[in-house]
């Protein structure tokens, strides 16, 4: 069996239209930006279509809670290097940080917690995942050290900066 990356990564780009009067990327995009990112890594990653699972499993999964940190600006027409993982998970629930750097990952420009409910579309009720699933995000799962989102900003403010560039 194929050992499964428990960070994935993306680039993307920092689009003028999500920018606002100062060239910063507007605060409600930041999130876009990740949620699209991660969309996209596990499609990529783990073959995880989500558009596939609701149409042909009736599952999807909803946003609970998210709380995120800005830390640094993203600019206008500035590359970005996104990456994310899922920190802990149960029957019914994921949790995920997804990262935003900037494009040599030396400067982290925000971070969020997503919390994730599988949803049963089909009754729109909580659902909880199969035996498949629960098996992939045990073999993915990367916990973190820190209990809380406020510790977590606290390290992450401490820590954001690489000595050397990681090279993708």
């Amino acid at each position: 069996m194929q050992k499964l990356e428990k960070v994935i990564s993306s680039r993307t780009k920092v689009r003028f239209q999500d920018s606002d009067p100062f060239n910063h990327l507007n605060n409600g995009k930041y999130i876009d930006y990740m949620m699209n990112a991660r969309e996209d890594q596990i499609q990529e990653h783990y073959g995880l279509d989500l558009f596939d699972l609701a149409r042909n499993k009736g599952i999807g999964w909803v946003v609970a809670t998210n709380q995120i940190s800005y830390i640094n600006s993203a600019v206008t027409m500035e590359d970005l290097y996104m990456d994310s993982q899922l920190m802990n998970f149960s029957e019914k629930h994921l949790d995920v940080e997804i990262r935003m750097w900037n494009k040599d990952r030396t400067q982290l420009k925000a971070f969020l917690w997503v919390r994730f409910v599988q949803v049963n579309l089909k009754n729109q009720k909580v659902g909880t995942h199969s035996e498949e699933l629960m098996e992939l995000f045990g073999q993915v799962v990367l916990p973190v050290e820190q209990a809380n989102f406020d510790a977590r900003n606290q390290y992450w403010r401490r820590n954001a900066v690489q000595q050397e560039p990681v090279l993708v």
